[in-house]
């Protein structure tokens, strides 16, 4: 299952050997590309077949309200989960170690156009900094052509966009310099009928902008209460785009 690789990736999420894996940031951002290198996190093998689970989602249909990302998507506290969103028909195409380039072959290779979701969650981009040493404004360019994709497969979709969540213990961090960039490029993606942009980060962090080990214990995923506190901070708005 997948929560058996939770503790693996918080103890891996600040290790060096998350460092670029291509040279480019650009091609890296917007190549579409499956998984290419084994991590001790995550092998080649193990992501395709969390690819392949996804596929058999997407070949069986039924889903209203489809997550889509890394990570901080893949983990979700199922406890957590269920109780927000489980009035809906749910799937979670999140995927571990994914930059932008990865999620659009996931996309274009993944049958995900059978599906025909009322709303799509994206998180997407922060990956792209550790594996693809991108600048934020080649880690903007990889979100935009995800979300283009996005409202080609699913036109009648609304999309929420979220930031990229903080990611590093207070604000001079470097992680969070680049994220917050990013954000602002990001942001202007939204367009009010279609794509709606929201950043919930401000829910993770304390007064003075750093962030607690108890939301996210390696500065980066959140703790089951950070899943909580994404949940309560997005649910209304997931609520309206289900209407």
């Amino acid at each position: 299952m997948r929560k058996l690789l939770i503790s693996l990736l918080l103890a891996a999420a600040c290790l060096p050997a998350m460092s670029a894996v291509a040279a480019d940031g650009a091609s890296c951002s917007l190549t579409p590309m499956p998984r290419q290198k084994d991590y001790p996190w995550m092998s080649i093998a193990r992501w395709h077949q969390f690819f392949d689970e996804d596929v058999a989602v997407a070949d069986k249909g039924g889903v209203d309200l489809l997550f889509v990302g890394d990570s901080i998507t893949e983990m979700w506290n199922q406890a957590v989960f269920d109780r927000a969103f489980g009035g809906w028909r749910t799937a979670n195409f999140g995927v571990g170690g994914d930059h932008t380039g990865n999620l659009l072959w996931r996309l274009q290779n993944g049958h995900a156009e059978k599906l025909r979701p009322k709303a799509v969650v994206l998180t997407i981009g922060v990956n792209n900094f550790n594996f693809c040493d991108a600048t934020p404004e080649q880690a903007y360019q990889g979100v935009k052509a995800v979300v283009e994709l996005l409202r080609k497969i699913y036109p009648d979709a609304r999309i929420l966009l979220n930031a990229v969540l903080p990611y590093g213990q207070t604000t001079q961090s470097p992680q969070r310099l680049k994220v917050v960039e990013l954000n602002r490029m990001v942001a202007n993606l939204n367009d009010g009928q279609h794509v709606f942009y929201q950043d919930y980060g401000l829910f993770f962090l304390q007064p003075n902008g750093d962030m607690s080990a108890d939301v996210m214990p390696d500065f980066l995923h959140p703790s089951p209460r950070g899943y909580q506190i994404w949940a309560d901070a997005m649910l209304p708005a997931i609520r309206k785009l289900m209407e």
